[in-house]
Parts: C-alpha cells; structure tokens; sequence
C-alpha cells in the first residue's frame, strides 16, 4: 500500500485542479480562503510526491513522467479557476503570458522531437520558479493583481523555461531529473552526476 501513496498524491493534484475551477465557476462564498488553501495543499502533494517515492526506492521514470504531466495539468487548472475569477489581471497581462505558455510548449515541442517523450527534467531553476508562481498565483486570487511578483515570474520563467530547452538539447538520450545545463554537461560527456536524495531521484 505504502508503494502507492506518490501516485495517490499525485493524482489529488489533479482533482484539486478540476474542484477549484468548479468552485471558481459556482462562485462559492470564501472562494479566495478556500483556493488558497487547496492550492497550498497541490504544493505539499507536488513536493512530497517525490520525496516519499525515493524514500521508498520506487522513482522510476514512469512515475517522473505522470508527475510532470500533472503538475502541468494541475496549474493550467489553477490558472483558469483565477481567470474566471480575476479576468482583467490576464487580460492586462495578456502579451506576455502568451508568451511565457509559448515557452513553455516550446519545451514540449523540443522533447518529443528529439526524445518522442514528454520532459521531466525537474531541474531545480524550474524547483524556484514553482514557488514563484505559487507565490504570484495567491496575490492574483487575492488581490485580482500583481505587478512586481508577476513581472519577476515572467523573467524567471523565462529563464528557466531556456535553460530546461538547453538541457534537452544538450542530452544525447532522454533523462528525467537533471537539475541544471551542467549536470546535462557531465551526462553528455558519459559522466554519472550528483542528485539530491530530496529533490531529485
């Protein structure tokens, strides 16, 4: 049973996604409480997922895999329930969240080309950018904006969404969980690399 809990954790991700929208639809009195609370619990389920799952030695790619591709689902799910509730944030900030989801499936794009695998890198720039996202998503539900957090989301996003494009590229074969371009260096040239026992597998 206990093999089971990362990918239990992992699919909670997706039902809070879909519930938070639902609710965000009905327009629940204490939305703003409520959201915030479930999207908090999506990052403790996003962060202990994995460390549960190498504490157990069951971190396989497999797991990896469905792990990125909800997280992915996870907070396009977030970021509609708060477009419905604070529609005039992503309609002032249109041009570069175009943007920055252009980035984003341009690290998709670049996988399947090269790899026919979706990525899971789960590099630690992408680690900090969650948090920043996390962080600008509460002030959005909040406060229906954010200037100074959202513009340092946006460039951070930026940068780490190339730096994982860098990673892809540089990798001769697919591989989940390399924390930064010189750990795809080393990988490249045939060297084994150093992992974090608590964030990467």
């Amino acid at each position: 049973m206990k093999s089971k809990i990362p990918v239990l954790l992992i699919f909670s991700r997706l039902i809070i996604g879909f519930v938070m929208i639902a609710l965000s639809i009905l327009k629940i009195e204490y939305y703003q409480t409520i959201a915030i609370v479930l999207l908090s619990v999506g990052l403790l389920t996003d962060i202990f997922d994995g460390i549960i799952a190498r504490y157990l030695n069951i971190s396989t790619q497999k797991i990896r895999r469905l792990d990125s591709t909800v997280d992915q689902v996870f907070f396009i799910s977030v970021g509609v329930a708060t477009y419905i509730q604070c529609p005039e944030f992503f309609n002032t900030n249109a041009s570069k969240l175009i943007i920055l989801i252009g980035a984003e499936c341009l690290i998709y794009i670049v996988s399947f080309l090269k790899f026919k695998k979706e990525v899971a890198t789960h590099s630690i720039g992408a680690k900090v950018w969650t948090l920043l996202l996390f962080a600008t998503l509460i002030q959005v539900i909040l406060q229906c904006q954010s200037v100074v957090l959202f513009n340092l989301c946006f460039w951070i996003g930026l940068l780490t969404r190339a730096e994982i494009i860098a990673i892809l590229l540089i990798l001769k074969e697919w591989t989940n969980d390399v924390p930064s371009v010189y750990h795809s260096i080393q990988l490249r040239k045939g060297k084994p690399i150093r992992k974090s026992k608590i964030f990467n597998s």
